[in-house]
């Protein structure tokens, strides 16, 4: 950050995928934080920028449709350009969906702000065989329109330029504003003139008196308590013309078609573009769902060929040879600090490492896929899976990647823009189980099913997907009272990728990661070496072990004694805990006990399904809650997702041992 005090504040607001985002990025570089809009879930980002020796504070307000409170993000944006009053507002449209960014624009000058125009994706646009006139667009508007190319960096030092010195001469804007359509604007002037006296600050009377004939809800209510008696003037004038969200909107696009007729010249009628062929297939009901599956696969292939022999060489050359490194240096020192730097915080800082090649592949892959356009297709196309759950096509890509890995498919939920929606995914997520639980599973079905064990295997996995629809739907219902909102989403055009872009948006989410989860990661390691090493030095006599005999009561209903209640909380902190830690439990110290031999005849095949159920159901491992409370950023979320799981995960386990002894089931 730097140290000079702002003197100008622009707030930077548009449309999804207009390429906003870059632009705030090239603007502030690393002079940037990330916090929450207060009272909001959503994330607020500001940053600094020096331009010809003018401090200014950029605000990235959220994404936005129009300024109707339609939506949180909706909310927050308006409620900022009012309440915040910024010194000039950037609108960032894109020239190749003119019509559609414009609409924002629209209302943006209705608001006593100066606003600039950034006219972005001009190079997508001469792709499609669109031409504008930037010069022309700016005479028709009357504010300041700056021609960019944001990807390559065009015309975004241009247009903070603009942005400021309309900051600094707010009487030379002079824009020209849309009207209501004619038969309404006698009635938009009687409103005006009923609550202009009465209108509370800062919102100007003129625009609320728009929203109100607009027929917007929160300014209705907000009026309705602010004018008491006299409100009764004004809900007849808006009784007798209940039409007239229509005049208003019908004014906006009128304004709209103008500029466009102005400016813009589009290509022949009947003319495909590169898109329309390219969405020919890729939107298609089967076609579609096959390039899906095809672009998974390849996301899967690259982060596990490649991530995987990276991970192991990490966990051996550095995690596993900086633990004994430190245990031989620190030899002389006390025995449980050596066990505290060299089990606790070296391992726990490991588990941060060993994850960072499959979180650095898999955002490379998915900004690729998302700066070429193509994540808004494979969300059309799922969409009509998941909205049985109550979610959009959005939800469907991280919780398939949650099969990899549960921790980049919660930074993957991301994209998801409903605020509801987004929660309900991340809470569902870890239901998916990923590549650890089942190597678990792998292991384990053998020695309790022999050759049934991938019969066994494809149950457990069609008893996660059965109960993430439960979920799922359960959620929705609490969340939205089992109310289904239309899913509707702008296709942007298909971009040439640009490496920058995506290397910037790889390394945001990298460092979001390591100042979130990384240290929630390193505490619970510490915290469960300590758990599993106190008071005696062994895991059997651990504070851990205690814990697990105390559950004993609960792992009887399932049939599992307390060492296989212990080995499920070790897999709290990695998964893979689960198989070393019966080893060592069973064992009692001793060398050369056949672990495949104790446990089949210390459990029956009935028990042994049900702890393989309660693994594949139970609390992920301490980085995935970790992110789960980076991306809710609510403890009570997170908490919640534990004993939600926790609850879930015995209740199963607990029905399936019951059910097999009622039922008279060996199994």
């Amino acid at each position: 950050m730097s140290e000079r005090q702002p003197t100008l504040t622009i707030a930077l607001a548009g449309q999804p995928n207009v390429g906003k985002s870059t632009v705030f990025n090239l603007l502030t570089h690393q002079n940037q934080y990330v916090s929450n809009w207060p009272g909001k879930t959503c994330e607020q980002k500001t940053g600094i920028c020096q331009r010809e020796g003018i401090c200014v504070s950029i605000v990235d307000l959220p994404g936005a449709y129009s300024l109707t409170a339609n939506s949180e993000e909706e909310r927050i944006a308006r409620d900022f350009l009012i309440k915040c009053r910024p010194d000039a507002v950037i609108v960032v449209v894109d020239a190749a969906s003119l019509e559609r960014s414009l609409y924002l624009a629209a209302e943006l000058v209705c608001l006593p702000v100066p606003v600039v125009v950034g006219l972005n994706m001009l190079d997508m646009a001469g792709y499609e065989g669109i031409t504008i006139e930037p010069h022309v667009l700016q005479a028709a508007m009357g504010i300041p329109v700056v021609p960019m190319v944001a990807s390559k960096g065009q015309g975004v030092r241009d247009l903070v330029a603009a942005a400021a010195v309309a900051a600094r001469n707010p009487q030379s804007w002079t824009p020209n504003r849309p009207e209501v359509q004619a038969g309404h604007r006698q009635v938009l002037d009687a409103i005006e003139t009923l609550i202009s006296d009465l209108t509370p600050h800062p919102y100007p009377p003129d625009w609320v008196a728009l929203k109100l004939l607009e027929g917007d809800e929160e300014i209705t209510a907000m009026m309705r308590m602010q004018l008491g008696a006299a409100w009764e003037q004004v809900h007849a004038i808006l009784a007798q013309h209940d039409d007239a969200f229509l005049a208003v909107a019908g004014g906006r696009y009128e304004w709209i078609g103008r500029m466009v007729r102005a400016a813009v010249v589009r290509p022949k009628p009947g003319q495909v573009t590169v898109t329309d062929r390219i969405d020919q297939a890729a939107t298609h009901p089967v076609a579609g769902l096959i390039i899906l599956l095809c672009a998974l696969g390849l996301l899967f292939y690259l982060t596990y060929a490649i991530g995987a022999p990276v991970q192991a060489w990490l966990e051996i050359y550095v995690v596993q040879a900086g633990a004994e490194w430190a245990r031989t240096l620190l030899s002389a020192w006390p025995a449980w600090l050596v066990g505290l730097l060299s089990s606790g915080v070296i391992m726990g800082v490991g588990t941060v490492l060993t994850l960072l090649p499959f979180l650095l592949i898999f955002f490379s892959v998915l900004g690729l896929l998302e700066d070429v356009g193509y994540m808004a297709r494979a969300a059309f196309v799922m969409d009509r899976f998941m909205h049985r759950m109550g979610l959009h096509g959005k939800s469907f890509l991280p919780m398939f990647l949650g099969f990899g890995c549960n921790v980049p498919a919660m930074m993957g939920t991301r994209i998801i823009e409903s605020p509801k929606a987004r929660l309900t995914t991340i809470l569902v997520t870890p239901l998916v189980p990923c590549t650890a639980r089942m190597s678990v599973v792998a292991f384990l079905a053998p020695i309790f099913f022999g050759s049934r064990a991938t019969a066994v295997t494809l149950g457990l996995l069609a008893l996660t997907i059965v109960v993430i629809a439960g979920v799922g739907a359960t959620m929705h219902r609490l969340f939205s009272g089992g109310e289904h909102t239309a899913f509707i989403m702008e296709l942007p055009l298909y971009h040439i990728p640009s490496a920058r872009r995506i290397a910037q948006g790889v390394w945001q989410r990298l460092v979001d990661f390591l100042q979130g989860a990384g240290t929630i990661i390193l505490v619970v390691s510490v915290v469960m070496w300590a758990l599993s090493t106190y008071p005696g030095g062994e895991i059997e006599t651990s504070y851990l072990a205690f814990v697990g005999r105390w559950l004993a009561p609960m792992g009887r209903l399932m049939g599992l004694d307390w060492q296989m209640m212990v080995a499920l909380l070790t897999s709290f902190v990695r998964k893979e805990n689960t198989l070393p830690t019966l080893a060592v439990l069973y064992s009692g110290g001793s060398s050369g006990v056949n672990l495949v031999e104790t446990l089949r005849s210390q459990l029956s095949p009935a028990a042994g399904l049900a702890f393989l159920a309660v693994q594949i159901l139970f609390i992920p491992c301490v980085a995935t809650v970790a992110t789960i409370r980076q991306e809710t950023r609510s403890w009570g979320w997170t908490a919640f997702s534990i004993l939600f799981l926790f609850v879930l995960s015995m209740s199963a386990g607990i029905a399936i041992f019951q059910g097999a002894a009622v039922l008279g089931w060996g199994l």
